[in-house]
């Protein structure tokens, strides 16, 4: 499809979806953790055209892709806004339509520890945990609330130990791996509310 991003065969690609609204350093220091703890070629950052789990729209595309593009300038990180080509807001269905074009690709969905902890409200949760391991990346003051949440207690025994974490790519799903870095404090809700980011 006209657009969209070159991938090879055996690749091992973690997908970082999420509004970017806004992008921070938070998501730069989660995808640099990403590439090295799980062994991964690339990094994607699928900016959605918006969240089905939030009430009011991000700020405009355009916008979101240009600050995110100047934060992160890594050859291995590419700044996508490919859900809004492809018609998908759903991390399923996105999923589905990139493994069809992209066979042999080695796809790992990655997250924040905070994600996962409400994981289970996610539109078709089981089915994403079925097509792509899942990679899940510590965030401040919510290792407990992740570790014991409905989907970690749900796949305890396909959870890949942290040591194991740069096979996660590897295994056939569902496969998950929770890995901790150092933390840092920051969020996109945080920087709107402090008026530093205006849609």
């Amino acid at each position: 499809m006209q657009g969209f991003p070159v991938a090879t065969r055996g690749q091992r690609i973690g997908l970082l979806g999420g509004s970017f609204d806004p992008p921070h350093a938070g998501h730069v220091h989660i995808t640099r953790e990403a590439l090295r703890r799980f062994g991964l070629d690339r990094v994607w950052w699928l900016a959605s055209p918006g969240n089905p789990l939030k009430s009011s729209g991000p700020a405009p595309m355009a916008r979101r892709l240009t600050v995110a593009r100047t934060m992160i300038r890594d050859p291995r990180v590419l700044v996508s806004d490919i859900e809004a080509r492809i018609g998908t807001r759903y991390t399923a269905e996105t999923l589905r339509v990139l493994r069809a074009y992209y066979p042999g690709v080695r796809f790992v969905w990655l997250m924040g520890a905070d994600n996962l902890a409400g994981f289970h409200r996610w539109d078709r949760w089981r089915s994403i945990l079925g097509q792509v391991p899942v990679g899940v990346v510590a965030r401040p003051g919510w290792g407990l609330r992740s570790l014991h949440s409905v989907t970690a207690r749900a796949y305890r025994a396909a959870r890949l130990p942290e040591g194991r974490a740069r096979a996660l790519a590897d295994q056939a799903p569902p496969a998950w791996c929770y890995i901790r870095i150092p933390m840092q404090e920051i969020s996109s809700s945080d920087l709107r509310a402090r008026g530093e980011w205006a849609g």
